[in-house]
């Protein structure tokens, strides 16, 4: 039995803590011991949840400890996964039996994808991605490490994020678009053309956002 370990004790947090407990394998082949946060407090208004155990720079990996990642921001996420993996800590993968996972499409380390999500032929999906629900990624589509696809969220056949892309929800990438590392799409976009690293866009169609 494994006891599976959620960094982050916030909203995300505890959206992940209800969804895995009605997992199938739940009780079963893993049960969860608690979070980690730097907040402690964190949980004080709330009832029914495991513990908060420590922070995450503060804890010390026990035999049979998994983790899982329940951070938004992917720039958090990678910083205290690498954490983590520094200590030795292994990562729980995360997918639900309500979504279509295609044998052909790769999942990566740490990947959590929601339920009723389709993941089809051939797709890539990088290390530590988060697919929240009601989400289509298309046949041959690419996506990096660490990025965050929001609920809803289209991807067409052999578009491609690069690694830290967020899409926020109901964003639309068309076929063969390439979305570069670190770029931010808003929700409800269209995205009709390449968009360059580290830019934010926004709209239908999508365009550049300036600051």
């Amino acid at each position: 039995m494994k006891n599976l370990i959620i960094i982050g004790a916030r909203g995300f947090g505890r959206e992940y803590h209800d969804g895995l407990k009605l997992r199938e394998d739940y009780g079963r082949e893993f049960l969860i011991k608690g979070f980690l946060d730097d907040k402690s407090d964190a949980l004080s208004a709330f009832e029914g949840y495991a513990p908060i155990l420590n922070s995450v720079e503060s804890y010390i990996i026990e035999p049979d400890d998994v983790f899982t990642c329940a951070l938004g921001n992917p720039v958090y996420r990678r910083k205290y996964v690498e954490i983590i993996k520094s200590k030795g800590g292994v990562f729980f993968p995360i997918v639900s039996s309500k979504s279509i996972v295609h044998p052909s499409a790769y999942i990566g380390e740490g990947v959590m994808i929601s339920a009723f999500c389709s993941i089809s032929a051939d797709t890539y999906i990088g290390d530590f991605t988060t697919i929240h629900p009601f989400c289509n990624i298309g046949h041959d589509a690419k996506v990096g490490e660490y990025c965050e696809i929001e609920s809803y969220s289209f991807m067409g056949g052999g578009a491609c994020l690069g690694n830290n892309v967020t899409l926020h929800t109901r964003a639309t990438i068309l076929p063969h678009i390439k979305v570069g590392a670190n770029a931010i799409v808003g929700a409800g976009s269209v995205v009709l053309r390449n968009v360059k690293a580290g830019v934010t866009v926004f709209g239908v169609p999508a365009k550049k956002v300036e600051f």
